[in-house]
């Protein structure tokens, strides 16, 4: 069991992957308040658990039901992150934020908990595949709640470095900060790009 666990544990760090979500995070975020910002992290990986929850329950029967594919799932996942890296790339969301400012002084930043984070950052394409398959290859109870055990571990770190993700990126500076979020979100256009060509490709062979 423990080899279970730890192969599922390395398979979850890697296709969720805490420590290159906290960095985006920190960027959409800037512009919140730490309570507000706090409130999402901890909204993103709720949502996200019950979206991996139903699917390692329920998901093949359901994506079966709906005529879904998970190539499907990783062409839409992949358009979706690619429009968020052009915003960070760009600064449009700031820009939009200070013209909200400006309208409506007291006005809270821009909810980012569910899009994108909990769907499709961490409750992603490769995720949601990655979590149905290892339950269809657990046998019995004990192995399928290994399983369940290991993404809550990672989701339980994912939750750590979304809430020490802004104070490390106020600790470096807007400068530095504002390059980083640039960058980011160049590789996260990368990763956008990645994500549709992986679902094309399954869907042509």
């Amino acid at each position: 069991m423990i080899e279970l666990y730890v192969s599922c544990l390395i398979t979850f760090f890697v296709v969720i992957d805490p420590p290159g979500c906290a960095p985006i995070y920190a960027g959409l975020t800037a512009g919140a308040t730490p309570t507000h910002a706090r409130a999402m992290a901890v909204r993103a990986v709720l949502v996200s658990a019950a979206i991996l929850l139903v699917f390692a329950l329920f998901g093949e029967d359901l994506l079966h039901a709906l005529g879904i594919t998970l190539p499907s799932f990783r062409i839409a996942g992949g358009i979706m992150l690619f429009l968020i890296a052009l915003e960070m790339v760009f600064e449009k969301r700031t820009q939009r934020r200070e013209d909200r400012a400006a309208q409506v002084a007291a006005e809270e930043v821009e909810d980012v908990s569910i899009f994108p984070m909990a769907m499709p950052m961490i409750a992603g394409p490769g995720s949601i595949a990655s979590v149905m398959l290892l339950m269809g290859r657990a046998h019995g109870m004990e192995e399928s709640l290994v399983v369940l055990g290991a993404l809550a571990t990672i989701l339980l770190v994912m939750l750590g470095a979304l809430l020490l993700a802004r104070p490390l990126m106020r600790v470096l500076g807007a400068k530095i900060e504002a390059v980083i979020t640039r960058l980011l979100g160049v590789l996260l256009a990368a990763l956008a790009v990645q994500f549709v060509i992986d679902g094309l490709r399954v869907s042509l062979t």
